[in-house]
């Protein structure tokens, strides 16, 4: 007996020992984590239940040269309800009230909102949507709604907030403005204005706490941000909307009428190289047309003779030629080795000027002046190519431009027939864009400058960076080679014989060449080849303020293809408007006048935005850029008809701002 006592007694002794050690244990674990580990854990479950988030900034808005908004960013709400943060008691008192002021705002019935509701309190949710995508002033009012204004603890109010990108104009430039997209690694990509400038409209991301609830759910915590979005900066392009416009319908009825597969338009700024319209419209297979693809940038091509030009520039500046040099152009047919050269015309020229070889654009008269003048140098010719900056690309901040193709002796692709093919436009690539920057340079008598689509950067009244007048050569040529081909380009036009003599107009003078470019000239199937029609040139023809191309891709031949017929009436039309809506007047200096008026419009909108109001202000003669930003940042809707200043409000300043939900203004 008294070894069985022992053996019990050892036992309990090993019993009492391991529930001792086992409680150390608990002990020791709970004090290493309350005091060593706690902050650890803490964060671990503050991060499972609370996250915070980023809020995307307000993008700058991107502005026509007069004010018009090209595409702005506008702030939209969703509105959604804690049902279980709210009492009963008060519930009851304000679900119809609630639901009728929803009603009243949102167009559904009243009975609709109740039943939302209901069902929320019902199942205890705590996210229940109440509606979607409200602009400002709804947001503004939705916070004063029964109920809802006891704020997020007491009535259960959650707001979300986004920001949605809107073009005002609609389809006007639309590729050239672009878009900017970022994933989720932080990746940006986009096209035109909007991604070349992202950095300055991007803004800085806020932050903002959210609590995780039901169903992985997270619910705004509080009314204020941890850390308020900075909005991005605005940016004024160079583009003249009244030009734009005009650009924009006159190539769509045109490649309508030829049922062409695509097409763009290029209006530029002589002196300064602002690029004043820009517009690239595509065919779909239901045949209407959109801003596709940026081709006037991105679509390198062969240019056919309006290469033209640039082959008269090089020989006269080597002195190979003059322009009354007399060349046979062999009744229309050349043959070197084993290809032939031919001309439009059946038959020829005979013998004729170079003057009058660039007139009516034989092929056969500029295959003979190159090859015959550089075939035992053809170096020669391409180094002048090159010396002109026709192998360079534009170095443009908008993603994409086309590459040049401008080959070297010796290159891939050279041989005994390079120097014909390229004096008139084949064996070479180049953008409209290149192409047009080449003959404003001859318009601008020989400064060659850098097209450009942006004037400035701004926040508010402040300019952040002005983008000046970049030259990209001084002189391409002498002056006097300038001279020369400004003569031939207006002959273009004005001569009998010319290829553009039918766009000729005794009202207005133009200067240009024409080029018709087989596409596919390698096809065997006749019906399988295809053309591009273009026009390039600048107005007026004695003292240059634009320039412009337009170029049409695969006409429809059975309606016509020529570039005299195809492209060059939507030049004409374009010349021929602008002149009606923006006379050419030397004696008055616009620019300074322009300053002034700008100056003055900063200074009444700075004096106005300082001012708070109760009252809808008096923003007629602001201009539209500045009664927009007042009036929006007022919490009013604001809609906005026409270009330039304020000529009419729809609200009569003075009225009550509580009383006003949209505003309409009448722009001139």
């Amino acid at each position: 007996m008294p070894t069985n006592d022992k053996k019990i007694m050892t036992r309990l002794y090993v019993v009492t020992t391991c529930m001792f050690l086992f409680a150390f244990a608990v002990l020791f674990k709970l004090v290493n984590i309350q005091m060593v580990q706690g902050d650890k854990y803490k964060a671990l479950a503050m991060k499972r239940t609370e996250k915070m988030f980023t809020i995307a900034p307000n993008r700058g808005n991107l502005y026509s040269d007069d004010g018009s908004l090209l595409a702005t960013s506008v702030s939209r709400y969703t509105i959604r309800f804690d049902a279980v943060t709210v009492s009963e008691a008060d519930f009851k008192k304000h679900l119809v009230p609630l639901s009728d002021a929803l009603s009243d705002m949102l167009g559904r019935s009243s009975s609709h909102f109740q039943q939302v509701l209901r069902k929320a309190k019902a199942n205890k949710n705590r996210y229940a949507l109440v509606a979607r995508n409200l602009d400002y002033s709804e947001y503004m009012a939705t916070k004063n709604f029964p109920l809802f204004n006891k704020g997020p603890y007491k009535g259960g109010l959650i707001i979300e907030q986004k920001t949605v990108r809107e073009h005002p104009l609609g389809k006007i430039a639309e590729r050239s403005v672009g878009y900017e997209n970022v994933d989720e690694n932080g990746y940006y990509s986009g096209v035109g204005l909007e991604r070349a400038f992202g950095p300055y409209l991007r803004g800085v991301e806020g932050k903002r706490l959210k609590q995780k609830i039901a169903k992985g759910q997270w619910k705004p915590i509080g009314w204020e941000n941890i850390v308020e979005p900075k909005d991005g900066y605005d940016l004024v392009s160079t583009i003249d909307i009244n030009i734009q416009d005009i650009a924009h319908h006159a190539l769509l009825g045109q490649l309508e009428k030829y049922k062409a597969d695509h097409g763009c338009v290029i209006v530029m700024e002589t002196e300064t190289g602002e690029v004043k319209a820009i517009s690239n419209l595509g065919r779909t297979k239901a045949g209407k047309y959109y801003e596709r693809l940026n081709y006037a940038i991105g679509e390198s091509h062969e240019p056919g003779s309006t290469f033209k030009l640039m082959s008269l520039v090089a020989a006269l500046e080597d002195k190979v030629v003059d322009t009354s040099t007399v060349i046979d152009t062999e009744k229309g047919r050349w043959k070197l080795y084993d290809r032939t050269v031919r001309d439009s015309k059946w038959g020829g020229y005979g013998k004729i000027s170079l003057a009058r070889a660039f007139e009516v654009s034989s092929n056969t008269a500029f295959a003979k002046m190159v090859h015959n003048n550089y075939k035992d140098d053809p170096a020669k010719y391409v180094n002048r190519l090159m010396k002109m900056n026709l192998h360079r690309q534009l170095d443009l901040p908008i993603k994409g431009e086309g590459e040049p193709v401008i080959r070297f002796p010796g290159d891939k692709g050279w041989s005994g027939i390079s120097l014909a093919w390229m004096s008139y436009g084949y064996e070479v690539s180049l953008t409209p864009l290149q192409t047009l920057t080449f003959y404003n340079a001859i318009a601008n008598d020989g400064e060659m400058v850098k097209p450009r689509l942006i004037k400035e950067v701004r926040e508010w009244d402040r300019t952040i960076e002005k983008f000046e007048k970049e030259v990209i050569s001084s002189a391409i040529c002498s002056e006097e080679t300038a001279a020369m081909a400004q003569d031939l380009l207006k002959n273009v036009v004005e001569s009998k014989h010319g290829t553009g003599h039918s766009l000729y107009s005794p009202n207005f003078s133009m200067a240009g060449k024409t080029g018709t470019a087989q596409k596919n000239y390698a096809a065997q199937d006749p019906d399988k080849l295809k053309y591009i029609s273009t026009f390039a040139g600048y107005f007026p023809a004695e003292d240059p303020k634009y320039s412009c191309i337009v170029v049409i891709h695969e006409p429809d031949k059975s309606v016509g293809y020529y570039g005299a017929d195809v492209s060059g009436p939507v030049f004409k039309s374009i010349a021929q408007k602008v002149y009606a809506t923006s006379p050419l007047i030397d004696e008055v200096d616009m620019e300074r006048i322009m300053d002034e008026d700008l100056d003055t419009s900063y200074q009444k909108y700075y004096a106005e935005a300082q001012k708070k109001y109760n009252k809808v202000p008096n923003v007629t003669g602001m201009s539209g850029m500045d009664a927009v930003s007042i009036l929006e940042n007022l919490g009013m809707q604001v809609e906005v008809k026409g270009n330039g200043k304020v000529k009419r409000q729809s609200i009569d300043h003075g009225t009550e701002i509580r009383k006003v939900k949209k505003i309409i203004l009448e722009l001139s």
